[in-house]
């Protein structure tokens, strides 16, 4: 399956893990909030793509059986896929910020897609989601 790379909505308890872009003006939303996630790299699988990216980037280890929900959509670098979990809030304490980005924090879903510094094509895709029944049974 081609695709350029891939999303997870985590969710420790009831709350978005969300991290902060690096304020760069030589990357897409620099300053904004984001989800864990990132390029493909060589041959792995939109879950294993989200995946890795989610433990460099916040060190959570998460499986394929922790994916609740998964949605594909097209963007200008080609398809990109969103996926969504639900951890316990005390894998909180689990978390160890990787290099990249200025911090994460914690963030209500409704308080996300609302937030003017939320990547915009991510809300879209987290709205979608919060429709959904997985989200409403996860919740």
């Amino acid at each position: 399956m081609d695709f350029s790379g891939a999303k997870l909505a985590l969710f420790l308890g009831s709350d978005l893990l969300v991290i902060r872009r690096d304020d760069k003006p030589d990357i897409p939303y620099p300053g904004h909030w984001d989800l864990p996630g990132g390029g493909r790299e060589g041959n792995e699988t939109p879950e294993t793509c989200a995946l890795r990216e989610t433990r460099e980037e916040v060190g959570l280890i998460l499986t394929p059986s922790d994916i609740v929900w998964s949605n594909s959509y097209l963007r200008p670098r080609g398809i990109v896929w969103f996926f969504a979990a639900h951890l316990p809030l005390d894998r909180q304490n689990d978390v160890q910020f990787g290099s990249e980005g200025q911090g994460w924090r914690l963030m209500a879903p409704e308080t996300y897609v609302a937030h003017p510094l939320a990547v915009p094509h991510f809300t879209d895709q987290l709205r979608h989601y919060m429709d959904q029944d997985e989200f409403r049974r996860s919740t």
